[in-house]
């Protein structure tokens, strides 16, 4: 079938509509029609060389839409279901079996390889193959899924909010909630106020957090973060963040940390404002390289640096406690989000570099 899809034909390349061929879906994938989709930061790093993936390439992997066809083996879904699309995984190998799908050993393969999980691609144009990202490849009109990546939810809904939920807005929340799993009554640091660092605000506000200090250097989405639950702010702009968190925490140091921003050298102040025992969580990408101490920080410091995937736990099981927390007023994730037409991309693009909105979410009709 013809759909519009925008397609990046190398690295750099501007986010350019086209009319292209999308097969039809084989036994286990599913046609979805694409209400909107979000723009995240993994799209721009794929978009400017930094994720391997193959070009040319359709982007984009945060949507929500309407089944519209099924492969004939699919149970899980039927045409007319509201779903969100989320990250590819394969389901079979040991961590998706013992309950850590968010570390499932073909994530590279499966999300930045550029072909669906049978290694054939569904996107072209006069014959030219297309690559798919997240087995999905979300900025266009329809996109092809395999089953396995998709969460029904209720149609009472409005559909158009809730792609994030299949990347951005679980990274940050899940990584707090069932990853770092923090004891009510604890204190937390989280480092950047973008979509990510302001999901995690609103988890730890959930799970209980006494103390939730949020660094970033923009005023303005401090003052959300204040608005969503943060109890300090700290603009790391002109104050010594570490000094400031340790006045904030009685010369301790926090429990808990999420590092956001995708600054390496953040990431080291947030390993360093952790108190004995604390644990810092990176997750989002930083591309400079930076040294740490290893017998200040983990021998003599006692802590803890690790990574979650989403928290390790798979969309099916976090997407709908996050709506029950939304639906009860506890999770306004709804605040986060601009929305542009389909062919404003190249807009919402560079609103989302240059920070003046946070989560650009891009509408498929008008």
């Amino acid at each position: 079938m013809k759909i519009r899809a925008a397609v990046n034909r190398e690295v750099g390349s501007s986010f350019k509509i086209e009319e292209v061929e999308l097969s039809a879906p084989n036994t286990n994938e599913v046609l979805v029609e694409v209400v909107a989709t979000g723009v995240c930061a993994t799209d721009l790093g794929a978009a400017g060389g930094h994720m391997g993936v193959p070009f040319p390439i359709v982007l984009g992997h945060e949507a929500s839409g309407i089944v519209k066809e099924v492969g004939e083996a699919v149970t899980y879904v039927k045409p007319g279901d509201h779903v969100v699309v989320a990250c590819c995984l394969c389901g079979f190998c040991d961590n998706c079996l013992t309950g850590k799908p968010g570390s499932c050993e073909h994530i590279p393969r499966l999300n930045f390889g550029g072909a669906m999980e049978d290694g054939t691609k569904r996107i072209s144009k006069d014959g030219e193959e297309i690559s798919t990202f997240f087995g999905q490849s979300t900025f266009a009109t329809y996109a092809i899924t395999n089953e396995k990546n998709l969460v029904k939810i209720d149609k009472d809904l409005d559909l158009e909010l809730f792609g994030p939920l299949g990347c951005g807005i679980v990274t940050g929340s899940a990584t707090v909630l069932e990853g770092l799993k923090p004891k009510s009554g604890s204190t937390i640091a989280i480092y950047g106020c973008g979509t990510v660092g302001l999901s995690a605000v609103m988890a730890a506000k959930i799970a209980g957090c006494l103390k939730i200090i949020v660094v970033d250097i923009n005023d303005e989405r401090l003052a959300l973060a204040k608005e969503l639950g943060a109890t300090h702010v700290i603009n790391g702009k002109d104050t010594d963040v570490v000094a400031a968190i340790r006045e904030l925490t009685g010369g301790k140091g926090v429990n808990y940390a999420v590092e956001a921003s995708g600054n390496s050298q953040v990431a080291k102040g947030a390993l360093a404002a952790l108190t004995n025992h604390g644990e810092l969580s990176l997750i989002a990408a930083g591309y400079q390289p930076v040294e740490i101490d290893l017998n200040t920080e983990f021998l003599f410091g006692t802590k803890k640096l690790s990574g979650y995937i989403a928290g390790l736990v798979s969309a099916k099981y976090i997407v709908p406690k996050l709506i029950e927390y939304y639906k009860n007023g506890m999770f306004p994730f709804d605040k986060l989000l601009s929305f542009y037409d389909f062919d404003e991309i190249e807009e919402a693009i560079a609103d989302s570099k240059s920070g003046k909105v946070i989560k650009a979410m891009l509408r498929m009709k008008k």
